[in-house]
């Protein structure tokens, strides 16, 4: 199918993690950033195919800090927000996957700078889209402090597509039904947002 004619909407889809930075490791062996990526990358291919403008803070697995940094993860951020200023976008979304001792934790949660009723509205119709298309319970959008999310005046969410310490989440999450199911929900709830077609 080939892409639409640019719809004049920018979105930068951030990929969490990269490179030395793996993050969360799943209880059967997900790494975080790998499968961070792998949706991101979907993502942007259904963004892109529908006339969106999409950046990438992240394209493959390296990470984004100078091999020189003394602090790698400081170094890290600082580049994914020069490329979120340069590229100027209407949205950022950042992917993410969550981690937590209690194995039963499940679910997706979006997330928003506090006081930011742009970012706000986005995180509520993305959870609620992922609450109806994932099966997930109902829940809203949650205010989250974010580097991501704090350091820029744009809009911006942190999606954390569902826990990968919990064995039976982590298992759906590497399964391309769910990641397509989750990919048309955020889609959805950008449709929405934006008034053009996904």
């Amino acid at each position: 199918m080939a892409s639409k004619t640019y719809n004049g909407i920018t979105i930068v889809l951030d990929a969490g993690h990269g490179g030395r930075d793996g993050g969360s490791v799943g209880v059967n062996g997900t790494i975080e950033k790998q499968i961070n990526l792998a949706y991101t990358l979907a993502l942007k291919e259904r963004l892109v195919k529908a006339g969106y403008r999409v950046e990438l803070t992240r394209k493959n697995d390296d990470g984004l800090y100078s091999n020189l940094a003394k602090n790698k993860k400081v170094s890290d951020m600082n580049a994914r927000l020069e490329i979120i200023k340069k590229t100027n976008p209407n949205l950022v979304i950042s992917i993410h996957m969550n981690s937590f001792p209690n194995k039963s934790a499940s679910g997706a949660n979006t997330y928003y700078r506090v006081g930011d009723e742009a970012s706000q509205t986005v995180a509520n119709l993305i959870q609620a889209s992922l609450n109806t298309y994932c099966n997930v319970p109902n829940k809203l959008g949650k205010a989250g402090d974010y580097f991501i999310l704090n350091s820029s005046y744009y809009t911006a969410v942190l999606i954390e597509c569902g826990f990968i310490s919990n064995p039976e989440e982590e298992s759906l999450l590497n399964s391309e039904e769910y990641k397509n199911k989750m990919i048309d929900a955020i889609c959805s709830a950008l449709m929405l947002y934006f008034g053009k077609a996904i």
